[in-house]
């Protein structure tokens, strides 16, 4: 009877969705809030049609929570086309790493001297709520791999990068709450810090470049180039990237965002000229195009393209497409939840923690930051502010719950990430549409 609950209660909010899609396109609301509000409606504050127990549903939760994150970064690596010599990384590179730190160490004081919290705990929960989500700030990512603007881009890098590492804070946080004294340390800057980002780095990327390559290769070779299932490959990326840096002590959610960048320079050599769209951008597949002969596969004026461009359009097409519907649906699932317990789960303590954040924290971080020219004020203000925290910060509390978080700091910590998330996406959800618009205004208005 629960999963027939459940199953129902996932279709009919994806039904609603669908049926007033184009509704809120004009609302100055996003899918996550009305997911969130749906929640809160079926739950056992509202409806009691459903109900889900945190601390017995952790185990599972963290591998869906893990998988979610999984294809968000893949795909968020893919969109991401700018040669990695460019400046706007410099930005991204920023973000993901001073900014995040800042963000840890501000939260931490917020905690451990405005809420009484130990030190061990108010790392572990800053370490927590530190990484931008990679899965609901889709709206404020890039668009597709033509997308250079720099807000977009460096938050996009930024979702990438500070999920992996944001682990060894994380880490770092269950290490010092379990109080064994200082042994522990330099080990956990040689391996869980300078070596496990640095793997995960280099493995995703090579491998994630090197079967680009050898795929391509392979398609051409074979005159195969419309017809092999292009999911398929994302979906092996994404497994042997992951499962190959965790088999060498590196993060896999790092190794699965590089697995994506590397996949994407790929499709770059294959470019005549670099300054000329993505090839998923210059090809045009029509439905059921593995089922066609390849003249016919693909619509469109191609009659300037070599046969690697169109191979390597129609895999990205494809791979994009595929990444989409998973990310959506992800999204509407796991928020759906969060409302279900949210209410049960609420801490007002969470006002003070989340205000600190994002009002005081982040903005102050961005605003530290040298942009190199850049930035202006304007594009500042709106990085300070699009810090959205979701599914990733979910996936590292169920990490923790089931690695080593003491018992006693537990409900404590679950009330209080689940609150601030939860007012992430009320307040990110209801004004991220707006704050765009009013910047591309800007933008129109500048060029």
């Amino acid at each position: 009877m629960t999963f027939i609950v459940w199953f129902a209660m996932l279709g009919a909010v994806l039904l609603l969705l669908a049926l007033s899609s184009s509704y809120l396109r004009w609302m100055p609301v996003t899918s996550s809030v009305v997911c969130l509000g749906l929640g809160i409606g079926l739950g056992p504050s509202g409806l009691g049609l459903l109900q889900l127990d945190v601390a017995k549903s952790s185990g599972w939760m963290e591998h869906l929570t893990e998988v979610a994150v999984l294809f968000s970064l893949f795909f968020s690596g893919l969109k991401l086309r700018l040669p990695l010599r460019d400046r706007r990384w410099w930005l991204a590179f920023c973000l993901a790493g001073p900014v995040m730190l800042i963000c840890i160490g501000g939260v931490s004081l917020v905690l451990h001297y405005g809420l009484n919290l130990g030190w061990g705990l108010a790392v572990l929960i800053g370490a927590i709520l530190a990484p931008t989500d990679p899965v609901l700030a889709t709206l404020v990512q890039v668009v597709d791999a033509r997308d250079d603007d720099p807000v977009r881009f460096s938050l996009s890098g930024e979702a990438g990068l500070n999920d992996g590492i944001a682990f060894p804070f994380v880490i770092l946080g269950l290490l010092l709450q379990q109080d064994t004294g200082q042994a522990w340390l330099s080990d956990w800057l040689i391996k869980d810090v300078l070596w496990a980002v640095l793997a995960g780095l280099l493995c995703g990327y090579w491998m994630g470049r090197g079967l680009g390559k050898l795929t391509l290769y392979l398609r051409l070779r074979n005159d195969d180039s419309t017809v092999s299932p292009n999911d398929y490959l994302a979906l092996a990326l994404i497994a042997m990237a992951y499962v190959i840096a965790e088999s060498v002590q590196g993060y896999g959610f790092l190794a699965v965002f590089a697995a994506g960048l590397g996949l994407r320079q790929a499709e770059v050599q294959t470019s005549t000229n670099p300054h000329e769209p993505a090839a998923e951008h210059l090809v045009q597949p029509v439905v059921g195009h593995q089922h066609v002969a390849p003249e016919l596969a693909v619509k469109g004026d191609v009659e300037h393209l070599d046969d690697s461009q169109i191979a390597a359009g129609i895999m990205l097409g494809d791979m994009l497409a595929f990444g989409s519907l998973v990310e959506r649906s992800m999204e509407v699932f796991l928020v759906t939840l969060l409302g279900v317990v949210l209410l049960e789960h609420w801490d007002w303590r969470a006002l003070i923690v989340a205000g600190a954040l994002f009002f005081v924290i982040r903005p102050l971080s961005i605003a530290l930051i040298p942009s190199r020219g850049m930035l202006n004020s304007l594009q500042r203000g709106l990085m300070g502010w699009f810090g959205i925290r979701g599914i990733g910060s979910f996936y590292y509390l169920f990490y923790a719950l089931n690695h080593g978080l003491l018992p006693a700091f537990a409900v404590e910590s679950t009330q209080l990430v689940l609150s601030v998330v939860g007012l992430s996406i009320l307040l990110h959800g209801l004004s991220v549409q707006p704050l765009l618009a009013r910047y591309e205004a800007w933008k129109h208005r500048a060029t």
